[in-house]
């Protein structure tokens, strides 16, 4: 069937990074930058670990931004939310740092305005566990716009995470699209590739390979940035 809309990952995938890295280097300053209302380090970690687990598991019927913040209030209290703003200006000022925890590949850019060549809609499907204005941070550390997609996934907009099927599911309402009319692209198996499953086309992105399970990866179409170039030309051009 036609190929209608391309799904790319972000982290590992447009945006080249070591997960393990990037996100030690989050933490830090996300607790450097919260110190001052009271946050203990391990504690405030503690505390977003446990308000992405609470995304990772809930049923759907929220938001993951509710989700979020009512695990991260039933740990610090109802004070979580006066500090709300405070968290809300890290994002949109403090965050910018973690470029020095990631890579660029310019042929992302080349990827997706391949793919927006070819009329299709292009969605960044990142796992939704960030506020928008740090999914556009980070959109732009690829070297990329909000404009280069017609839709992009944040837990403003979303009320699943991967690797729940429910994720995948919501962005193809959105986007009105079978699974089979689209291509997911991304660099972690557990979490990207487990589109298949709904009928999805999949392609696994090695640069940045995440494969925690050792899962067996040898029937996903797949190699790097190259592959992936060479990949969408045969099968969006044939």
């Amino acid at each position: 069937m036609e190929i209608k809309a391309v799904l790319f990952d972000l982290d590992g995938t447009l945006l080249p990074m070591d997960e393990e890295i990037f996100v030690k280097g989050y933490f830090k300053l996300l607790a450097s930058k919260v110190a001052e209302l009271g946050y203990k380090p391990d504690e405030l970690i503690a505390g977003v670990v446990a308000g992405l687990k609470h995304m990772a598991s809930h049923d759907g019927s929220k938001r993951n931004i509710e989700v979020f913040w009512e695990s991260f209030a039933g740990i610090f209290g109802n004070k979580v939310y006066d500090d709300k703003p405070f968290f809300d200006q890290f994002y949109a000022n403090d965050f910018k740092q973690i470029a020095q925890f990631c890579g660029y590949n310019p042929l992302a850019k080349q990827a997706v305005d391949y793919v927006r060549s070819k009329g299709l809609k292009v969605v960044l499907a990142t796992n939704p566990v960030f506020p928008s204005v740090a999914t556009e941070t980070r959109i732009a550390l690829a070297g990329l716009t909000n404009g280069d997609f017609d839709h992009y996934t944040t837990y403003e907009n979303s009320s699943a995470c991967k690797p729940n099927l429910s994720y995948y599911s919501e962005i193809l309402e959105n986007i009105q699209c079978r699974p089979e009319e689209c291509l997911m692209v991304g660099n972690n198996v557990s979490e990207d590739m487990v589109a298949a499953e709904l009928g999805m086309n999949v392609f696994l992105v090695t640069d940045c390979l995440i494969n925690k399970k050792d899962q067996d990866i040898s029937n996903y179409p797949q190699g790097d940035f190259q592959a992936l170039l060479a990949y969408l030309k045969l099968k969006l051009e044939g």
